[in-house]
This record gives C-alpha cells, sequence and structure tokens, in this order.
C-alpha cells in the first residue's frame, strides 16, 4: 500500500493529508476542485486510499455540506477509477484549530500559517480513518 489521501471538503478550499501529515488545500470553484493540482498530488503520492470527510449535522443528518462532500467523493472515485470511503467528519474542523492554537502557542507555527487548517482537519479526518475497526490495518503504519 502506498498512502491514505484524506479529504476536507469546504466550499472555497479543499484540505489534502496523507497518512499523518497535513498537505495543504486545493482550491474549490462551483463545487470543483482544482484537477491538476489533485492530479499532482496523486502522480506524488500514488495513494491506494481516498477517504472524504462527511460533514453531518450534530443529529447525524445531512445538511448542504454533507452532499458537496458526497458529490466530491463521487467525482473524486470516477475519476481516479477509486474507491472512496466517508468518515462522519464532525467536530474535525474544531480539533484542527485546537492543534493549530497549541502549535502557536508553542511558537511553531504563526497567523499566517492559519489557511493550513482545512489540511489539518483533512489530516484529523484520516486519523479518524485508520482508527476505526474497519480501515485496513496495514495503513495504520503509513508516514
Amino acid at each position: 500500500m502506498n498512502g491514505a489521501f484524506g479529504f476536507d471538503v469546504g466550499s472555497k478550499l479543499l484540505g489534502v493529508a496523507v497518512g499523518h501529515r497535513a498537505l495543504g488545500s486545493v482550491a474549490m470553484r462551483d463545487g470543483t476542485p482544482d484537477w491538476p493540482a489533485l492530479d499532482a498530488l496523486r502522480t506524488q503520492w500514488l495513494p491506494d486510499v481516498w477517504v472524504v470527510g462527511l460533514p453531518l449535522a450534530l443529529d447525524g443528518g445531512e445538511q448542504a455540506a454533507s452532499r458537496r462532500a458526497r458529490r466530491f467523493a463521487q467525482q473524486l472515485g470516477a475519476r481516479y477509477q477509486a474507491a472512496v470511503e466517508l468518515v462522519d467528519e464532525r467536530h474535525s474542523s474544531q480539533e484542527a484549530a485546537r492543534r493549530f492554537a497549541a502549535a502557536r502557542a508553542a511558537g511553531l507555527k504563526r497567523r499566517r500559517d492559519a489557511a493550513a487548517i482545512d489540511a489539518e482537519a483533512a489530516a484529523v479526518i484520516l486519523e479518524r480513518w485508520l482508527a476505526t475497526p474497519s480501515s485496513d490495518p496495514a495503513t495504520a503504519a503509513l508516514p
């Protein structure tokens, strides 16, 4: 296995992570990602697994952001002929913001690095997927 990609789908940015590493963000326009940027990341990392965060409401119901994430997952699967897993991403953005604040307090991040929060949220989503019993245990050793 080469790796797992995680995605945090937003209306303007798509956070991307591989393994436990936040890679960065890709622009989203009208619900469509910058495919050439994703193609380049795919070529560089050769992921075997694609994981998309599913933003559910606190009661577990679907919302507009859920439909956007499902649409992206379908596009991703069709483009790369790959299975895409959806993971409940409730509170992942808060966890990413907490991690960013802690890194800032430790002097590891600066305010200008705040744009990386989307990628950090993607890393949180991927970590949750890796921690679930249905995940392939072989992926737990990814960098």
